[in-house]
């Protein structure tokens, strides 16, 4: 599976996450996708490039560090000051609605706006 394709099969889990007003640490979102947590980061930027680009609220703020309940240090779609006002902008968005991007726009996204540092 490639990294695009797994982002988009993360992208459901995090829609779902958002439907249920639920953020999700790195580690039960590793059990839910089967991918190590050290690697989730990688797998989340064509999320987080395509919802800057897209101008959508910052989906990936709902992956969250068990620790601090806070998201990782690759987040970047929005100010720390910001996240509490741009978690409840994701909890209020219809992203079933919005729809699941295909890998290939998650990944044209990554290539066109990298974004996890």
């Amino acid at each position: 599976m490639t990294r695009s394709e797994r982002a988009s099969q993360i992208w459901a889990v995090l829609a779902l996450a958002a439907r249920g007003r639920q953020s999700l640490t790195y580690g039960i979102l590793s059990k839910l996708v089967g991918v190590p947590a050290a690697g989730l980061g990688q797998l989340l930027e064509p999320i987080q490039s395509y919802c800057l680009i897209e101008k959508l609220p910052p989906l990936t703020i709902l992956v969250v560090q068990q620790e601090s309940g806070l998201p990782g240090s690759g987040f970047t779609g929005a100010k720390a000051t910001e996240y509490a006002k741009d978690q409840m902008k994701v909890f209020a968005f219809d992203w079933i609605e919005h729809g699941n991007p295909q890998p290939e726009k998650l990944e044209q996204a990554a290539q066109q706006q990298p974004s996890n540092g």
